[in-house]
């Protein structure tokens, strides 16, 4: 999979794994990680499908209908591609937090719904539910950042809630926060990442 891998500070073993939305790549999320944990290692990935020319992850059917066995392929791609990174680049596949946006955390929300221990944490931005009618892994103290927009004409809060109360039965730590705006992600929501990642991974 085309990406960028940044080493961070030896101090810090956490390794971010940005995940752009549809039509973006590997540089968009940069500038996060940055802000939220700057002295993270960052392995950025694009998505390998593309989507009337824009990168994606996952293929869809229409506008909220997800294409299942696609994603359920690309999950498992995604999956071994951070096992093999962290053999190339040294990094501990146990400390994998993902942030990603729209079409990225839904990627990463599947990664949760499907792959056990596969990430140590993430941060959902604007994320649906992957897939309905799935027993979840044990997410046990695994930390994770909802953040949504109240106006957000593509994601219902109800299913922002699905996603919340499926991630929270499996016993995720999960923390919400809703902001006045619509799909497009807002600094506010990233200073409160940042605050989440400060208090969850440098406490």
């Amino acid at each position: 999979m085309k990406h960028l891998f940044i080493e961070g500070k030896p101090e810090n073993d956490v390794t971010l794994l940005l995940l752009h939305g549809t039509g973006g790549n590997e540089e968009d999320l940069l500038p996060l990680a940055n802000m939220i944990a700057k002295d993270a290692s960052v392995l950025s990935v694009r998505g390998n499908v593309l989507e009337n020319g824009m990168p994606r992850f996952f293929r869809r059917l229409a506008e909220g209908i997800f294409d299942e066995e696609d994603l359920l392929f690309r999950t498992d791609e995604l999956n071994q591609f951070i096992d093999e990174s962290a053999k190339k680049y040294s990094f501990n596949c146990e400390k994998v937090v993902a942030i990603g946006y729209s079409n990225g955390a839904n990627i990463a929300a599947s990664l949760l719904y499907h792959k056990e221990k596969s990430l140590s944490g993430a941060v959902l931005f604007h994320a649906m539910v992957p897939r309905r009618g799935v027993e979840l892994p044990d997410l046990t103290n695994t930390p994770v950042f909802i953040g949504a927009g109240k106006r957000d004409p593509l994601i219902p809060a109800d299913q922002t809630k699905e996603l919340v109360n499926d991630l929270s039965r499996a016993h995720a730590k999960v923390t919400e926060h809703w902001g006045e705006g619509g799909h497009q992600l807002t600094r506010e929501e990233v200073d409160k990442a940042q605050e989440w990642f400060q208090q969850v991974y440098n406490d």
